[in-house]
């Protein structure tokens, strides 16, 4: 046999065995269906360098952040939309309580408007002019101008005539010029506006003889502002008399309002106690418009400290009131506490007991009275009116 032919066949042999060995190997690694396993990440390869792994690696990183990115984008999105959406609510809330607020301003305004109405005519005052009728206040200004003119100048023959007629007077006396008979009629006039103006005046709580003043002038000026002439003195006088029987007015309103929700139940002790009380200050305060109308108050002393109470009081500052109460009643002196006599020698501070500057005004009994009656006011005059400032409250 040839030895190059018995060489070739081996050969043959051994490599044919080779391929089916190789083929069972490969038909294994493919799960017997002789496809190879499909894989999303990385190709099928049987060998990858450390180059490729960490490229794939960089891939997959870079891919996190991306998508690490989108969602932190996202959330901020929807972060600023939540705070559009805050916001636009609170302005809508802020908007919404202007809006109630300014109805509640204005439906406050017109409930004291309508209360202030009905209070003033309840006690006779004439209405406020409202906000808008600024011409009707400046036609009322210039009928006072014309009413002041009138009273300066001349008038016609027949119309003083027929003036006077109205009057009940006579219209013209024996021997009277025209000047005279228009100064005749002047004083009438004013003698009657006087005596309409006293009989309203009698109606008041407390009856005096001084002219009420209306109620928009019952500011009384400040301790620094009295004046001294005598005409300003008498102005101040009646702006006092009218303030303490506007007090003492609403003092009767209010008593009697109470008596009416309390007319089924019966009048109770509370209530005729209240109205024993006002009745007493009532009376004790005549005293003060006896002087006030006279003018024997002591303007020195006892007119400051009374005009300062009221001032305070109409500005509803009802603590600084008291304090003017305290220093007119007590005074400032340093009062002795305990034993005033020991055996026959009398104390030194026993002089600061008995009147005097720094004493106080309570020695006399009349004073002491109507003294007591405005502090009775003030404590009304707190209800009444209350202060705007919750710490002006009395204790």
């Amino acid at each position: 046999m040839d030895f190059a032919a018995m060489m070739s066949a081996q050969m043959a042999k051994k490599k044919q065995q080779h391929q089916s060995k190789s083929a069972s190997a490969n038909s294994i690694s493919k799960g017997g269906d002789g496809k190879a396993p499909e894989t999303e990440d990385f190709p099928v390869k049987k060998y990858m360098r450390i180059g490729e792994i960490e490229e794939q690696r960089k891939a997959a990183y870079r891919e996190a952040q991306t998508t690490r990115e989108a969602e932190r984008a996202a959330k901020a999105q929807a972060k600023r939309k939540r705070e559009d959406e805050i916001a636009e609510e609170t302005r809508i809330r802020d908007e919404k309580r202007r809006r109630l607020a300014e109805e509640s301003r204005q439906r406050r305004a017109v409930r004291e408007a309508e209360e202030e109405s009905a209070r003033r005519k309840r006690i006779g005052l004439p209405e406020l002019p409202a906000e808008g009728d600024a011409d009707k206040k400046a036609k009322a200004d210039k009928a006072k101008e014309d009413d002041a003119d009138e009273n300066t100048k001349d008038m016609d023959e027949d119309k003083l005539r027929e003036a006077l007629r109205k009057l009940g007077a006579p219209i013209i006396l024996f021997g009277e010029t025209h000047a005279q008979r228009l100064r005749r009629y002047r004083q009438m006039a004013a003698a009657a506006a006087a005596a309409l103006t006293s009989a309203e005046a009698a109606k008041l709580p407390v009856p005096t003889t001084l002219v009420p003043v209306p109620e928009k002038d019952m500011k009384v000026p400040a301790l620094a502002d009295i004046p001294r002439d005598t005409k300003g003195l008498q102005y101040l006088y009646r702006q006092l008399a009218s303030y303490f029987n506007l007090v003492f007015r609403e003092w009767e309103l209010a008593l009697h309002e109470a008596a009416v929700k309390m007319k089924e139940t019966g009048e109770s002790d509370a209530s005729r106690s209240a109205r024993y009380i006002m009745e007493q200050s009532r009376s004790a305060i005549k005293p003060l418009f006896r002087r006030l109308e006279n003018g024997s108050l002591d303007n020195d002393k006892i007119l400051p400290a009374i005009v300062e109470i009221a001032h305070a009081a109409q500005e509803r500052r009802y603590v600084d009131a008291n304090d003017a109460y305290l220093r007119l009643s007590i005074g400032k002196a340093a009062w002795p506490i305990g034993v005033i006599m020991v055996g026959i020698h009398e104390r030194s501070a026993r002089e600061k007991l008995h009147g005097g500057d720094k004493g106080g005004v309570m020695t006399d009994d009349v004073t002491r009275k109507y003294v007591q009656s405005i502090k009775r006011c003030l404590t009304f005059a707190q209800v009444r009116w209350p202060p705007h400032d919750a710490s002006q409250l009395m204790g």
